[in-house]
């Protein structure tokens, strides 16, 4: 998701996109059953999950390419993000989503507005059925929505959560200068990333409510991320799943205090397709999950052109163009996007 919500932020809230109020739903409605009729359904798994690597590894950067070049997903340890404040957000995500109905919607995006607030997936309008889900999206400062919600207690909402962005903003840097090095960029160079100016950054708190039937629900449809690098902070409960050529659909099983780290469709693109941009999704299960998603994408004028060497190709794969380009084509085609930009 990430910056693609920017491409199609007017359609967010057409009234079947408002979520339920799961509380009282004791039976899944029509408009939540996915048809077991594709690699879409929650069926037939494979276990071998993807590569858990320790930042403090002397051999991580080579591990880390490796895995892109191999899933376009890992889990991290080692990241250097506080397990205490780990254990903050998801306290303060609980409380969030344990407020009454009422209040939330409070918060619900606007068509046409912010792109912050409670909400369904922005992928939503593109599947016909509605996932078992419900959302809260910040962008830029949290605190006009935050007031909304708790109008004399939002104090250490946006604290946590302001905190918890910095952190994870400066971990994104990190990984990118490092990915960047494999594909001969010199991260010196590129202005937005030495500067930090002009990002589309954005954190998802996600709730997948108890599910009354799972086997039939969706959490999260199947979709890549328009973004650079995405990164996950599970619960407990296990629900991702990632697809891996030649496996099928692989749970990523959470480990305690590691995170999730996907690559986007960007550094796909810049990779010459050498780099995987993961597709993913969400199964719904029979226990609430909550999960956290920070997704960072360069600014809309960054020109994402393909590189080329021995190593990633000498024949681009994929036109150049600006991420904003990008971003409009994903908002239009969705997953064909990358087939409209190929060569």
């Amino acid at each position: 998701m990430g910056a693609l919500a920017e491409s199609y932020k007017d359609t967010l809230l057409e009234p079947q996109h408002i979520p339920l109020d799961y509380g009282s739903v004791h039976t899944l409605p029509d408009s939540h059953v996915w048809l077991d009729e594709s690699d879409e359904s929650p069926s037939g798994v494979h276990s071998t999950g993807p590569p858990l690597i320790d930042l403090a590894d002397p051999d991580a950067a080579r591990l880390i390419i490796q895995a892109c070049e191999t899933w376009g997903v890992f889990q991290l340890m080692g990241h250097g993000i506080p397990t205490k404040l780990m254990d903050d957000v998801l306290s303060e995500a609980e409380k969030l989503f344990d407020l009454p109905v009422d209040q939330k919607m409070k918060a619900l995006r606007s068509p046409g507005g912010s792109q912050s607030g409670y909400g369904l997936p922005p992928i939503s309008p593109f599947f016909e059925k509605l996932m078992w889900h419900e959302g809260y999206h910040i962008m830029g400062s949290p605190i006009d929505h935050a007031k909304l919600l708790w109008p004399n207690d939002y104090q250490g909402f946006c604290d946590t959560m302001v905190h918890y962005r910095s952190q994870l903003k400066a971990l994104t840097e990190q990984l990118i200068r490092i990915i960047f090095k494999s594909l001969n960029i010199n991260p010196e160079e590129v202005a937005w990333l030495k500067e930090s100016q002009g990002l589309s950054i954005g954190l998802q708190l996600n709730c997948y409510p108890a599910c009354p039937d799972p086997t039939r629900a969706m959490g999260i449809a199947p979709h890549t991320d328009t973004s650079l690098i995405t990164i996950l902070q599970q619960s407990k409960v296990s629900g991702l799943q990632v697809f891996k050529e030649g496996a099928g659909w692989v749970l990523v099983q959470p480990v305690p205090g590691a995170i999730t780290v996907n690559l986007g469709d960007f550094f796909h693109i810049l990779s010459n397709g050498v780099f995987t941009t993961v597709r993913h999704r969400v199964v719904a299960t029979q226990v609430r999950r909550l999960s956290f998603a920070y997704f960072y994408a360069p600014p809309g004028d960054f020109i994402v052109s393909p590189v080329l060497s021995k190593d990633f190709g000498i024949v681009p794969m994929y036109r150049t163009l600006s991420v904003k380009e990008f971003v409009g084509i994903k908002g239009k085609h969705f997953e064909k996007a990358l087939s409209v930009i190929q060569n």
